[in-house]
C-alpha cells in the first residue's frame, strides 16, 4: 500500500451538484458558495455548465455566475462544456479549464446527449483542440464507469476505449465517475486500472455518488493504489436525472474527514467547508447531506 501524503479534491457541487435542483437557486447564492469553497481552501472548482437552458435550466446564468466570482490566485475555475458551442460560451468567461465528457455505455449515451460514443468523442475533438489552442487545460469524466440504469454492469473494457479514445483527441485527465453510485472496491479497482492503461496516475481521478454508501470505501481502496486526485461535492450534492435513486456525489465534507483523519493532506480547513455546506443547505431549504457535517455541526450546538 502507497497511500499519497497529500490529495487534491476537485469541488464539483456548485455544478454537478446543483445542476439537477428543481428549485432555481441565485446567481449571487453560486457566486457565495464559490468563495465560502475557495476560503475553506479548495484549489479546484468547477463552477458550473455551458449546456442549453433548454435542458438545464439550472445553468442558464453561467455567464453571469463567472463573471461575479472574485478569483482567488492559485485556484483554477473549471466549466463544463458539451460542444463547440458550449465551448465558445464559455471561452468567453476565461475559465482555466473545461470539462469534457463520455459514457462508458452506449445506452447512457443515447439517453443523456442522444449520440453514440464514438460520436461524442468527435464532438469534443475541436473542442479540445481550440481549448489547447487558447492554453485552457482540459479534464475528461468517464461516466457510468461502473454500472448503467439502463445496461446494468458496464465491463472495465469499456471504460479502456473511453480512455483511450479521450486520449486521442488529447484530453489530458480523465476522471472515472460512478454516475449511479452502485460500484464497490473492487469493481472500482478494475475500472480505475482500465483507465490507467492510457493515463499515468497522476492524470487519473475518482469520482463516486454514494446512492448504496459505497463511496467513502471505493475512495479509501483508490487511496491504497496511489490516486492522489477525487471529485467531491460540498454537502453531498447533486444526482443523476437519468437515473432513479442516485443520490449525490460523495460528500467533500466526509472524504476531508477522512484524509485528515489518516494523516492525509488537503490544504482544506473542515470547519470553514462545514459553513459553506450549511449555507448551501440553508439556501436549499434542508440538512447537509454529510455525515461529517452534521456530527461536527452537532457538536457545535452542543
Amino acid at each position: 500500500m502507497a497511500l499519497p501524503t497529500r490529495v487534491k479534491l476537485v469541488e464539483v457541487g456548485p455544478r454537478d451538484g446543483l445542476q439537477n435542483e428543481k428549485q432555481p437557486v441565485g446567481a449571487a447564492t453560486k457566486i457565495e458558495l464559490v468563495h465560502r469553497l475557495q476560503a475553506a481552501g479548495l484549489t479546484e472548482i468547477e463552477v458550473t455548465s455551458f449546456v442549453s437552458p433548454k435542458w438545464v435550466p439550472q445553468m442558464a446564468d453561467n455567464a453571469e455566475v463567472m463573471a461575479g466570482i472574485t478569483r482567488k490566485p492559485g485556484v483554477r475555475y473549471a466549466v463544463l462544456t458539451p460542444n463547440m458551442q458550449g465551448y465558445l460560451a464559455a471561452a468567453a468567461t476565461r475559465p482555466d479549464e473545461i470539462v469534457v465528457f463520455a459514457s462508458a455505455s452506449e445506452a447512457f449515451s443515447q439517453k443523456n446527449i442522444n449520440c453514440s460514443i464514438a460520436q461524442s468523442i468527435e464532438r469534443f475533438r475541436p473542442v479540445v483542440q481550440a481549448a489547447q489552442a487558447q492554453g485552457i487545460a482540459v479534464r475528461s469524466a468517464i461516466s457510468c464507469a461502473v454500472g448503467c440504469p439502463y445496461e446494468g454492469e458496464v465491463a472495465p473494457e469499456r471504460v479502456e476505449l473511453v480512455a483511450r479514445l479521450m486520449r486521442e483527441i488529447g484530453v489530458e485527465y480523465v476522471g472515472v465517475a460512478d454516475t449511479i453510485g452502485v460500484g464497490t472496491p473492487l469493481k472500482v479497482q478494475r475500472a480505475m486500472e482500465a483507465a490507467l492503461k492510457h493515463y499515468d496516475i497522476g492524470a487519473v481521478a475518482g469520482h463516486f455518488h454514494d446512492t448504496y454508501g459505497q463511496a467513502l470505501a471505493n475512495t479509501l481502496r483508490c487511496l491504497e493504489m496511489g490516486i492522489w486526485q477525487f471529485d467531491t461535492s460540498v454537502a453531498g450534492l447533486g444526482g443523476c436525472p437519468y437515473a432513479k435513486g442516485a443520490t449525490g456525489n460523495v460528500a467533500t465534507e466526509d472524504v476531508v474527514y477522512l484524509l485528515h483523519g489518516m494523516g492525509i493532506e488537503t490544504g482544506i480547513d473542515l470547519d470553514r467547508l462545514v459553513d459553506a455546506g450549511q449555507f448551501i443547505s440553508d439556501a436549499l431549504g434542508r440538512k447537509p447531506q454529510s455525515r461529517a457535517a452534521n456530527a461536527l455541526l452537532a457538536k457545535r450546538e452542543r
